[in-house]
C-alpha cells in the first residue's frame, strides 16, 4: 500500500502563490505517475498537472504558464508551484498517483489521467480572493 500526504493550502490574494507538497510513503516503486487534480464545491473533479518519473510533465490549459509540478525523487515528494493564482483556481487540491509496476498495461500520463490514479491523498484547500 501507498499513502500520499497532500499540504500547502491555504488562503491568498488575486496574483499570489502558493506552493503544494505530496509526499508519498510506503510500497512505492522508482517508475511513478503522480498527478495533481482539483474538486471546487458543486463541480467535478478536474485533473490539473501530472508528472512522470523521467521528469515528462503535462498541464491542463487552465493553469499552463501559471502552474509547475516538479519532482524530489529523494524526498518522494512532488510539487505543484502554483503562481498567478485566479479566483477560479479555488478548490480542493488532491493528489494522486499510480505505479506502472502494479498493472500489466502501458499507463499513460497526462494530466487529464484521472481514472488511472489508484491512490489519493485527502486533499487542500486552496482558496483565492478576489
Amino acid at each position: 500500500q501507498v499513502q500520499l500526504v497532500d499540504s500547502g493550502g491555504g488562503s491568498v490574494e488575486a496574483g499570489g502563490s502558493l506552493r503544494l507538497s505530496c509526499a508519498a510513503s510506503g510500497n512505492t516503486y522508482n517508475k511513478y505517475c503522480m498527478g495533481w487534480f482539483r474538486q471546487a464545491p458543486g463541480k467535478e473533479r478536474e485533473g490539473v498537472a501530472a508528472i512522470d518519473s523521467d521528469g515528462a510533465a503535462s498541464y491542463a490549459d487552465s493553469v499552463k504558464g501559471r502552474f509547475t509540478i516538479a519532482q524530489d525523487n529523494a524526498k518522494n515528494t512532488v510539487y505543484l508551484q502554483m503562481n498567478s493564482l485566479k479566483p477560479e483556481d479555488t478548490a480542493t487540491y488532491y493528489c494522486a498517483a499510480v505505479y506502472p509496476p502494479e498493472k500489466l498495461y502501458t499507463v499513460v500520463c497526462k494530466w487529464d489521467t484521472t481514472v488511472g490514479m489508484d491512490y489519493w491523498g485527502r486533499g487542500t484547500l486552496v482558496t483565492i480572493s478576489s
